[in-house]
């Protein structure tokens, strides 16, 4: 479950969106929609770790998400 605080996020806010792993992309593309509804706009998607055999990163650049990430480990 993704949960923020409803005033957390004002309308027309840039969001970078930060977490530790990148997997199939389920939490971030959640967290994504949060925002969203909430008014803010995702400037970018920021990760430490990449899984890019699971296609998270895939699936969030389809979204029209910038993706970082500080390393991938492909073959998993």
């Amino acid at each position: 479950m993704v949960e923020v605080h409803d005033d957390a996020i004002q309308a027309g806010e840039r969001i970078l969106l930060v977490d530790d792993l990148l997997a199939t992309g389920g939490t971030a593309e959640a967290g994504i929609k949060l925002v969203e509804r909430l008014g803010g706009e995702i400037m970018g998607c920021a990760f430490i770790v990449n899984l890019p055999d699971l296609g998270g990163s895939e699936k969030l650049k389809s979204m029209g998400m910038d993706v970082h990430a500080l390393c991938d480990f492909a073959g998993l």
